[in-house]
């Protein structure tokens, strides 16, 4: 049974039962995003992709409705998020000036900087630094989750057209799990306890007892590694 089947007031029920999953969806991700992105666009993006979900949904998936639906409306969110420029013009400049200084303090001498040497720098103040990083983080995870949902949109396209043969997903995950693998393990630490573990970065910090800009470093350099491993290596665009 498809959305078009259903009578309005059915599919007004059905919104109002997957509303608390929407809102659950749109929280985790609010917490990767700068203030700017307000919720409301998230649960009216996540609202759309659960349509979506109800729409293009198939018994032959192999999957359950829940499952199919809660990619969908993540998927729809990180969509809506490609398309917004949610980053200001400032926000982004200031994330390009301490990606510059990290790289110069990097090699001038052979360490991660410190935030009062990038403050020193860039001329920003430690604060601005401290933000900076948070926003740098912020647009890298959502890089992450985007690895995630093309992985999800692979699986589902994999079992809409051939419903019985997912061995290729399965192949694609392992691949994935291996490029996680070379990672160094306070890399793995930093992202199981992001993603795994739900912490933010502050909380990061304190759990391995480094600060909170060595955690951003940490979480930026495995993002960019997996990404370009992933892309150049199995030939998936990322956006």
């Amino acid at each position: 049974m498809l959305w078009k089947d259903f009578d309005a007031r059915d599919r007004q029920e059905i919104v109002r039962h997957y509303s608390p999953k929407i809102k659950i969806v749109a929280s985790r991700l609010k917490a990767k995003l700068p203030p700017s992105v307000e919720m409301g666009e998230l649960l009216s993006a996540g609202a759309m992709g659960l349509l979506e979900a109800l729409g293009r949904f198939k018994a032959a998936l192999g999957i359950k409705f829940e499952t199919y639906a809660e990619s969908r409306i993540k998927g729809a969110m990180l969509d809506d998020l490609r398309r917004m420029d949610w980053f200001s013009r400032g926000q982004r400049q200031r994330v390009r000036t301490l990606e510059e200084a990290t790289r110069r303090i990097e090699n001038d001498s052979g360490g991660p900087p410190t935030l009062g040497q990038l403050a020193e720098a860039t001329g920003l103040s430690e604060r601005e630094v401290s933000m900076g990083l948070e926003a740098l983080q912020n647009q890298l995870c959502l890089s992450l989750d985007a690895i995630t949902e093309n992985i999800s949109s692979y699986q589902q396209n994999q079992l809409d057209n051939e419903p019985y043969k997912s061995a290729e997903f399965k192949e694609l995950v392992d691949k994935l799990a291996s490029l996680i693998d070379d990672l160094t393990p306070r890399e793995k630490l930093v992202l199981s306890l992001y993603y795994g573990e739900e912490l933010n970065m502050r909380e990061t910090s304190e759990v391995m007892g480094i600060t909170e800009g060595r955690v951003s470093q940490l979480h930026s350099q495995a993002l960019a590694r997996l990404r370009q491993k992933f892309k150049s290596q199995y030939n998936i665009e990322q956006h």
